[in-house]
Order: structure tokens, then C-alpha cells, then sequence
């Protein structure tokens, strides 16, 4: 196990819960958690140790989640407990739309494998990141950051046909 796979295992559900009481929304919660986790894994060699590694995680998971909301611009209230509410769409949502599910069908025939599969058995069978990796035998991790990365290619390609997520 590696290191950053223990920082994962340590902390994933810690970011995860904070980022779901932040939007209230389970599938966004797990989407933020995803991203939070593929940026640390791309930027760890730059921290410094100047806070605990729980308060950096968090730290980018809250800048992943404003990001979010900005690119999105998604609608936010506030629910009778103080808890922010999320009344968008999400990718898993645009699906519904017709067009854009004809496009993402395109892009996806497209995608190398695993990424194709990966993106699929998340988003189509609603599978944990555990799963999915046990399906590859990989860890959960792995099935992360190669959901993420899927997924970002996806949203890159439909902006370049000018679709808006």
C-alpha cells in the first residue's frame, strides 16, 4: 500500500461527510470527494506539512466544491437546518436530455478502456468506487481517479461542441 493509498483509505470518508453536509447532495458529495482526492494525488509532492494533511484535504475539497458550484452555476438555498441545498442538474441528470446523451454515447465509443467502463459502471449502474475496482482488481482509489479522469475528458469534449453541462 502506498502511501497516498493510506492517506486515501484514512480520509476519504471524513472529506466525503463534509463535503455532503456542504451540498446535501450524496451523488455531488462523492463526485467533490473524487476530485478533491485526484487533485491531492497530483499536487502532493507540493505540501509542505504547514496543517495536518485532514485540514489540506478538506481545504481542496471545499475549493473543488466552490469551483463546482461556480462552473455550474448552480442554484444554492439553504434547507430549515442551515444546510445548503443543490437544485441543479448533475452530469448523471443530463443524461435524461436526449441530444446530449447521443453525444456522450459518441465520446464514450470513442474512450479508451478502462476509462470507458469505469465512467460506465459508475454512472449507468451506480456502482461504488470499491466495486468498480474490485471489478478491475484495483483498489477503489485506482477506480476514482480513473472515474475522474473519464469524466473530465467527457465534459471537455462536450464543451468543444458546445454543449454546457
Amino acid at each position: 500500500m502506498t502511501d497516498f493509498d493510506k492517506i486515501y483509505s484514512l480520509y476519504f470518508k471524513a472529506v466525503y461527510l463534509y463535503i455532503l453536509r456542504l451540498s446535501g447532495n450524496e451523488h455531488i458529495a462523492e463526485e467533490i470527494t473524487s476530485q478533491t482526492f485526484y487533485k491531492a494525488l497530483k499536487s502532493i509532492d507540493k505540501f509542505r506539512g504547514d496543517c495536518e494533511i485532514r485540514v489540506w484535504l478538506f481545504q481542496i475539497a471545499k475549493n473543488c466544491y466552490y469551483t463546482y458550484l461556480e462552473k455550474n452555476k448552480r442554484i444554492v438555498s439553504l434547507d430549515p437546518n442551515g444546510n445548503i441545498v443543490d437544485s441543479e442538474k448533475n452530469l448523471v441528470d443530463t443524461l435524461e436530455d436526449k441530444d446530449t446523451a447521443k453525444q456522450i454515447q459518441k465520446i464514450l465509443h470513442k474512450m479508451d478502456n478502462p476509462y470507458k467502463e469505469v465512467f460506465m459502471w459508475r454512472v449507468y449502474a451506480e456502482m461504488s468506487f470499491k466495486d468498480i475496482g474490485r471489478i478491475f482488481s484495483k483498489n477503489e482509489n485506482w477506480a476514482c481517479v480513473t472515474y475522474h479522469r473519464a469524466k473530465k475528458f467527457i465534459i471537455e469534449r462536450l464543451e468543444e461542441c458546445g454543449y454546457e453541462n
